[in-house]
């Protein structure tokens, strides 16, 4: 309410740690595209900072006490790390909680087919996205591929230098006359998103000996007849029409740009076409987060939305070494499409790995685990709209986020009467309010756009169902669910000393 702009109040160390932090982040989303790549490089750097996998300790009969570091993974996709405090935890945790998916393209699970000698992937996106946004941009693929020998193929395809890289196609302009005359959610459809990946035939084996024979010398009759059979690296028997013509099967020279896509991905990866139905392979914008703007006041990248709340929140909760409560990071999937799942916030997993934690620390009681829980205290990590005087009408003014402004607090989101809301406490906010001030931290509050144009939700109203206080505090993005979003640096440093503001505050 009124305060400044914070670029306008930071000295010089100030400034160098906003872009150390921004430099940190740039090269954290670099590595970060999917959720089983989240996880990945958080674990890399729990484990520098010390952190134990809780797995281990419980295989060994270890306990835990006030100071110890571990973390929990799930499925590879989801996972939370935990600080024991001094405090019983029945007295409750201080928990960040954010999520680590991003709206996408994912395969199919019978993805490639040719059509006009072009070879494509099918798919079906994820998350809430505009379509429009995803045709004409160069893409990469992440993932993995599970095979039925039980090994597991990690995939990244586009974003080396040397990389190729894939795209959905548009219409030219010259000749979507029709196409523009139609309601922008409707001129791009879900099963048109489908991304471009070859154009090259394989060669058949008529031209493999054509190839190898010299022009002068080429027999047509013996070419055919030395054909295989597709797929079984056979010769042909001579036909049985009574021509003795020998042709090679039709279905030789059909899809031949599919095959040739099939023949690559077997060499790099040792695949088969049937492997896809076992393949998690997700389509993300390629290409690396940068600077954004004359001034590098801001930083341009895919998934934002949420790995800027994952990260700051990861940042904030490693530098917390002696907490008076356990401290907690929950870093969790699916929530862009309602937090269902095994690996979702609704699943039971934060719940299991409490109950965990607790019998690792003597202090597990089915009447314990809910008390920890219900006493606990919690940021749901989650971006917010930054107000864009582009589509001001979107917004109202003073209940809007700001570039520039400091981490923003919801306290309601959900859509139109605060549909799916979690709505925090007065008291808890008045709390948090406190804390901020204390440590000097920039804050904000906002609601998500004018009140009957939309809304969105968080993972806040699931914490809540255990009776803890939760509300939903995190970074302004523009474009958010947009292959390109973007934050503002100054945002990201509040965020972060936000995040250590709340983990060490005073009850």
């Amino acid at each position: 309410m009124g305060k400044d702009n914070r670029w306008k109040t930071y000295d010089e160390g100030q400034l160098q740690e906003v872009e150390a932090l921004a430099a940190d982040y740039k090269s954290f989303m670099n590595a970060v595209k999917t959720e089983r790549e989240a996880v990945c490089e958080i674990v890399k750097r729990a484990q520098r900072a010390g952190y134990r996998d809780l797995a281990e300790v419980m295989a060994k009969g270890g306990s835990l006490k006030a100071g110890d570091k571990v973390y929990a993974v799930w499925m590879k996709k989801t996972m939370a790390l935990f600080t024991i405090g001094t405090q019983p935890l029945g007295k409750g945790m201080r928990i960040l909680g954010a999520h680590i998916d991003s709206p996408r393209l994912d395969l199919k699970q019978v993805p490639l087919y040719e059509d006009t000698e072009m070879a494509f992937f099918d798919t079906h996106y994820y998350g809430g996205v505009k379509k429009y946004q995803w045709t004409a941009i160069p893409l990469a693929i992440h993932g993995v591929i599970a095979k039925k020998d039980g090994s597991v193929v990690d995939v990244q395809i586009g974003e080396d230098e040397n990389d190729p890289v894939f795209c959905v196609t548009d219409l030219l302009i010259h000749l979507s006359k029709d196409q523009m005359a139609k309601k922008l959610g409707e001129a791009i459809t879900g099963e048109n998103l489908d991304v471009l990946v070859g154009s090259r035939p394989q060669k058949t084996a008529a031209q493999d000996c054509a190839d190898e024979a010299p022009a002068a010398a080429v027999d047509e009759q013996a070419v055919n007849d030395a054909a295989p059979a597709a797929g079984t690296g056979k010769a042909h028997p001579a036909a049985s029409d009574g021509t003795g013509a020998g042709r090679a099967d039709a279905g030789a020279d059909k899809d031949l740009v599919k095959k040739n896509v099939l023949r690559i991905l077997k060499e790099k990866y040792g695949i088969k076409e049937d492997d896809f139905l076992s393949a998690e392979l997700e389509i993300v914008p390629a290409g690396k987060a940068r600077d954004m703007g004359l001034d590098r006041s801001m930083i341009a990248s895919y998934g934002q939305d949420d790995r800027v709340c994952a990260f700051t929140s990861l940042d904030a909760f490693l530098r917390v070494d002696a907490p008076e409560y356990t401290t907690c990071c929950l870093l969790t999937d699916k929530e862009e499409i309602g937090s269902v799942g095994a690996t979702g916030a609704q699943s039971r997993f934060f719940e299991n790995t409490v109950a965990a934690l607790m019998d690792c620390c003597g202090q597990y009681s089915e009447l314990a685990l809910r008390r920890a829980l219900s006493s606990s205290r919690m940021l749901s990590s989650d971006v917010s709209a930054a107000y864009d005087p582009l589509y001001g009408e979107a917004y109202e003014k003073k209940n809007a986020a700001y570039f520039g402004h400091g981490i923003v607090y919801n306290k309601y989101t959900g859509s139109r009467g605060k549909s799916g809301s979690n709505d925090a406490n007065a008291e808890y906010f008045a709390w948090v309010r406190r804390a901020m001030d204390d440590a000097g931290v920039a804050f904000q509050t906002a609601e998500l756009g004018k009140v009957d144009i939309g809304g969105g939700g968080t993972i806040a109203y699931i914490s809540a169902l255990y009776g803890m206080n939760v509300i939903d505090a995190g970074i302004a993005v523009l474009n958010m669910h947009a292959p390109l979003e973007v934050t503002s640096k100054s945002d990201l440093y509040e965020a972060r000393n936000a995040y250590v503001a709340f983990l060490t505050a005073e009850e």
